[in-house]
């Protein structure tokens, strides 16, 4: 796949803001996860494709879209970002990845999203944004772009991973953040550059930002 920025658009309810909706007419290619096809309908965007079992996806959106459009993944072992990010990532080989819409609905769904984040641990490379957040996981060395007074949170699915962060009001070192101990949450940023270091496994890390105008 060429270099560019894939986009997938995911079922949760999705606020859309002018930034959102300008990075999914932007996407290239521009995917989405089953129902999230009837959010891209709603600004009158039409995806590439759309993946999944095609359960959640309006019959409406459908018949507008076409069945050419449609890219079934009946396997009921995956969720439908999962098979998403497989089609995108893996079989189209996209090296940069946006997701809108993973977060804010279902919360098992919500929670298995965010665990997509940790067995990926891409970095920058795989980001889930929201009207008031980016959220990214990652492995190793990282730094960041910041904004002195923002909000951050720092956490690990897994014991064994251990954090140190440094650019913030409370810097973390080879510290145990995993969700069933001590999460870094609600931690600030002080400088314009946020370091970071994840042992062990990965780390999710989200950044808080001011809510756009909405659409």
């Amino acid at each position: 796949m060429k270099n560019t920025t894939a986009v997938i658009v995911a079922n949760a309810p999705i606020r859309w803001t002018t930034e959102l909706a300008a990075i999914a007419e932007a996407g290239d290619p521009l995917v989405a996860a089953d129902g999230g096809a009837d959010s891209l309908a709603l600004l009158g965007l039409r995806p590439s494709c759309v993946v999944g079992d095609l359960d959640s996806i309006s019959e409406g959106c459908r018949a507008w879209l076409g069945e050419e459009l449609m890219v079934p993944r009946p396997d009921q072992n995956f969720t439908d970002l999962d098979k998403t990010l497989r089609f995108v990532i893996d079989e189209q080989g996209a090296n940069q990845t946006i997701v809108i819409g993973a977060l804010g609905g279902r919360f098992d769904h919500e929670i298995g999203n965010l665990g997509l984040l940790a067995t990926r641990g891409l970095g920058q490379q795989l980001v889930f944004r929201q009207a008031d957040s980016i959220i990214l996981g990652f492995t190793g060395e990282l730094e960041l772009d910041a904004s002195p007074g923002e909000t951050w949170s720092f956490y690990s699915f897994d014991p064994a991973v251990r954090l140190t962060v440094t650019g913030v009001r409370w810097p973390l070192e080879d510290a145990r953040v995993d969700v069933g101990f001590r999460p870094s949450i609600s931690n600030l940023a002080t400088e314009e550059r946020v370091h970071l270091q994840s042992k062990g496994g990965a780390s999710i890390v989200c950044r808080l930002t001011a809510e756009k105008t909405l659409v």
